[in-house]
């Protein structure tokens, strides 16, 4: 059971789910930073918002964190440099709001194109003014989408059903991609010069703050109207409201700012421009949304499996036909730390036959986890494993081939003169150790193993049974193991309980046995 800190509002559904699977969920709302760096030591994961200011003080202070969950999309308020040198998981929602974000920007966009908000607050004072708050039409202007991912392109499919001309700068859209959305893609700053209206769909990152400054905003067409429900910073909010202010830019619909939450801003002075209180993923349904989706993620990291919308893993997304090898990736690590302890000066994983095809970066995370893990004795995660193979001096090479040896595909974890090999076998994927060093075996991966190298002459299985018997070890399994010549000079095997390191002792001073390694 693991204590989890929850410091912004998340629906109950999601943090129901984290109580049934055991653990304790603290939830402290509208802390201060100094009251959270007290909150936060002995938290196991850190759920919040985007009002939560993660900083390297917070991660320090909590020494016991695996994850910090974000419940929806934007990270501009985690510090995750720092997070990914402390070996703590960032991870977000980035599917949750989506549609709420879409739909608000489009209710922005309608908005300001007719002037709802201006025309209901003057009547709501006593003043007809119907004439004052003419608008224009979205069909037939030209929409320019700055940012086409997932927000971007359901927001360009709905303005399409509104007869809207579509361009786009994205830099990492293809040209397939945009003539598929039925979109035009442009440079920057030919697209405000194309388009009536802008939308913004940006992460806010050192390369986008200020992307829309008073320079950008001059070569802009004039009329323009420019709608943000993405991320604050992007837009210089005074040299915005210059630009308003001068007639350049017709208006303005914002629902983010570079500072929240606020209550100031230039642009708050003038008519044609609409504000909200960042109510894009403001939706019963986005809510509960992301609060699931933050639960599953915590669930996934606090039992250490691989966690799908992990921002600072080196692989944050794995193929179907690679992810059932994660476990056995992990298990073989753990063995291979049996056979060679901490003495490897180099660890090789080679991932070899049809996993090869894919991309195995987190096989060999999941790998280096197992075998961290084991030699450390400290949690080992996706994000920390790198950092700490370089604080154990010890050089990690992972090898690709789509070649098969023996199996249609295998892993094998080799150094320091020692190697352990792994496959999925049968039709129900079975994880088996079929090598060890030069030996060719057949057996189940177990909790508890024994490795064995011994003389290839009679009676050195009944010698290990008899010993185990006496002990009243069980025995699960065990395989002998071939060299390249025939000879059955290994044993590996499996047993229900840990083996007593006083039987490993009288194991090893038995006639014609060399080595006996203990694992688990």
């Amino acid at each position: 059971m693991a204590r989890i800190l929850v410091t912004e509002k998340i629906a109950d559904p999601g943090l129901d789910r984290l109580r049934e699977a055991g653990h304790s969920v603290d939830v402290q709302l509208g802390l201060s930073p100094e009251q959270l760096v007290e909150a936060v030591p002995g938290a196991a994961a850190l759920i919040i918002r985007s009002a939560t200011q993660v900083t390297d003080e917070v991660l320090a202070a909590g020494s016991d964190l695996v994850m910090v969950g974000r419940a929806g999309i934007g990270l501009d308020n985690v510090d995750v440099a720092a997070a990914t040198k402390r070996g703590v998981m960032v991870v977000n929602a980035p599917q949750s709001n989506t549609l709420s974000a879409a739909e608000h920007t489009m209710a922005m966009l309608l908005a300001l194109a007719r002037n709802v908000p201006q025309a209901c607050a003057a009547l709501r004072q006593g003043r007809w003014e119907r004439s004052q708050w003419n608008g224009v039409e979205l069909a037939d202007k030209t929409l320019g989408v700055i940012g086409l991912g997932r927000i971007g392109t359901l927001v360009a499919q709905r303005a399409m059903a509104f007869g809207m001309k579509l361009v786009a700068y994205d830099p990492f859209v293809s040209a397939e991609r945009a003539r598929q959305l039925n979109v035009e893609l442009l440079e920057l700053d030919d697209l405000l010069q194309r388009s009536d209206f802008v939308t913004l769909h940006l992460a806010r990152t050192p390369e986008t703050v200020g992307l829309l400054d008073a320079d950008r905003l001059a070569k802009a067409r004039p009329g323009l109207r420019i709608v943000n429900v993405a991320r604050g910073g992007i837009i210089v909010e005074q040299d915005l409201a210059d630009a308003v202010r001068s007639g350049h830019v017709a208006g303005a619909a914002l629902d983010v700012f570079a500072s929240e939450p606020t209550t100031e801003s230039p642009l708050f002075e003038l008519d044609n421009v609409i504000v909200t209180p960042h109510l894009g993923a403001s939706t019963t349904e986005a809510q509960d949304k992301a609060g699931d989706v933050i639960a599953d993620m915590v669930l996934l990291a606090l039992a250490g499996d691989f966690v799908p919308f992990a921002v600072n893993v080196e692989a944050a997304e794995v193929p179907t036909t690679v992810r059932p090898f994660l476990g056995l990736a992990d298990e073989l690590g753990r063995i291979f730390a049996g056979l060679v302890g901490a003495n490897a000066p180099h660890v090789e994983i080679e991932l070899c036959g049809q996993i090869a095809e894919h991309d195995t970066r987190l096989l060999a995370l999941s790998a280096q986890k197992g075998f961290f893990g084991a030699i450390t004795g400290q949690p080992v995660s996706y994000v920390n494993a790198p950092q700490i193979a370089e604080q154990q001096g010890i050089e990690v090479r992972a090898i690709s081939c789509t070649e098969a040896v023996d199996y249609l595909s295998r892993i094998t974890i080799s150094g320091g003169g020692r190697s352990v090999s792994g496959a999925l076998v049968g039709l129900k994927q079975m994880p088996k150790v079929v090598g060890v060093d030069d030996h060719t075996v057949d057996i189940s991966v177990g909790a508890h193993m024994l490795v064995i190298h011994n003389s290839d002459v009679p009676g050195r299985i009944g010698f290990v049974g008899g010993v185990l018997g006496e002990a009243k070890v069980n025995i699960e399994d065990m395989n002998v193991g071939k060299d390249p010549s025939g000879e059955g000079s290994l044993m590996v095997v499996t047993t229900t309980q840990a083996t007593p390191a006083k039987v490993v002792e009288v194991l090893r001073t038995g006639d014609g046995i060399e080595s006996v390694q203990s694992i688990g």
